[in-house]
C-alpha cells in the first residue's frame, strides 16, 4: 500500500479539510480528491466523510486511523535507519606500497591512523616492482602509494626519507679496510640484481660513474639474493630498508659515491583528498619526522 497516500489521509483527518492538507503536503485540492479515491476504491470501503464543515473519518477510516499510524511511523524508523547506514559506509584507502615500506614503516603508521580514524579500512597492497604503484595510482586502483620517486605526472608526491644504499658483498670480500665500496668495483664482477625493477635505482646511481654491470636478473625477494650474496654466488646493491635485519652472513658497505634514492608518498594530483587521506598524511609526516633521523646515515642497519 502506498504510504504517500495513508500519509495524506492522516494530514488530511488532522486538519479536517482538503485545503489545508493541501498547503502541508504540497498536491492541489483536486490532487488530493483524487489521491484519497483511489485508496478508498483500493481498500474498499469510505475512509473520509465530506461536508460543507470538512471531512472526518468515516468509522471504518477512524478503527484504521491507529494502525496506519503506527505503520507510517514504523516506515519512517526504517527509511531512516537506511539514511543513517547509507552515511555511515565505511570508507576504505587502498594503499600500495614496497614491501620494505610495508614492513618495516606501515605497522606503526597504520596503528597511529586507526587511533584517529578507527571507522575506516584501510587495504594495503605489497607491489611486485618499482614502477607498480604508480601504475595503480594512474589507473585509479589506488589512493595512496608508497614508494622511490619516478617521473609520473599523476602523483602528488611528498618525499619522505633519502634511503641510503649499500654493497652487499660476501663475508670474505677483501675491503682491506675500507669503509665504503667504490661503485667502480663492481665492474666484471657478478652482479645479482634484486628483483622488481629495482635495476632503475641501481642504474641510477652507477650510469654517472660510467659503470657497466654484468647484472643478472633474479626472480627471487631480496632476502633470497642477500643469501646467494652469502655464499659467495655475487655480489649485489640494496637498500637499507631491503636489507634491514638480513645482514648476518653478508657485508653491507656504503657505497661511493653515495647513493640516495628517494622515498614518498603520493596521491593522484587530480583527485580530491578525503578528510582521512589527510589524517593519514598527518600520520605518516609525524612518523618520519619522530621515528627517522634527518640524516640517513644515522639509520641503524637492524634494529
Amino acid at each position: 500500500m502506498d504510504s504517500k497516500k495513508l500519509e495524506i489521509l492522516m494530514t488530511a483527518a488532522d486538519l479536517g479539510s482538503f485545503t489545508k492538507a493541501s498547503e502541508i503536503v504540497g498536491y492541489t485540492q483536486s490532487g488530493l480528491t483524487h489521491m484519497m479515491d483511489a485508496l478508498e476504491r483500493e481498500v474498499g470501503f469510505p475512509l473520509l466523510q465530506r461536508s460543507h464543515n470538512g471531512i472526518q473519518l468515516t468509522e471504518q477510516g477512524a478503527q484504521l486511523m491507529p494502525a496506519i499510524r503506527e505503520f507510517l511511523q514504523a516506515n519512517a524508523n526504517l527509511e531512516n535507519q537506511i539514511r543513517a547506514i547509507a552515511e555511515k559506509k565505511t570508507e576504505v584507502i587502498r594503499i600500495a606500497a614496497y614491501a620494505s615500506i610495508a614492513m618495516h614503516w606501515m605497522p606503526e603508521i597504520l596503528y597511529r591512523f586507526r587511533r584517529l580514524c578507527p571507522e575506516v579500512n584501510v587495504d594495503l597492497r605489497m607491489v611486485d616492482h618499482a614502477l607498480e604503484p604508480f601504475e595503480l595510482l594512474e589507473n585509479g586502483q589506488t589512493d595512496v602509494i608508497f614508494a622511490s620517486r619516478q617521473n609520473y605526472s599523476c602523483c602528488d608526491w611528498i618525499p619522505l626519507y633519502h634511503e641510503r644504499m649499500y654493497a652487499i658483498l660476501p663475508k670474505e670480500y677483501p675491503l682491506g679496510g675500507r669503509s665504503v665500496f667504490p661503485l667502480e668495483e663492481f665492474s666484471g664482477q657478478e652482479f645479482l640484481m634484486p628483483y622488481g625493477r629495482f635495476d632503475i635505482d641501481v642504474k641510477a646511481a652507477m650510469e654517472p660513474v660510467g659503470v657497466k654491470l654484468d647484472a643478472k636478473i633474479s626472480r627471487v625477494d631480496d632476502e633470497t639474493v642477500i643469501r646467494m650474496v652469502g655464499r659467495g654466488l655475487g655480489v649485489s646493491m640494496m637498500t637499507e630498508l631491503m636489507i634491514r635485519g638480513r645482514t648476518d652472513d653478508v657485508l653491507c658497505v656504503p657505497v661511493d659515491p653515495p647513493a640516495i634514492r628517494e622515498l614518498g608518498m603520493g596521491t593522484h594530483i587530480r583527485k580530491k583528498e578525503s578528510d582521512s587521506i589527510k589524517e593519514l598524511k598527518t600520520c605518516v609526516l609525524e612518523f618520519i619526522r619522530e621515528q627517522l633521523p634527518a640524516d640517513p646515515n644515522e639509520m641503524p642497519l637492524t634494529r
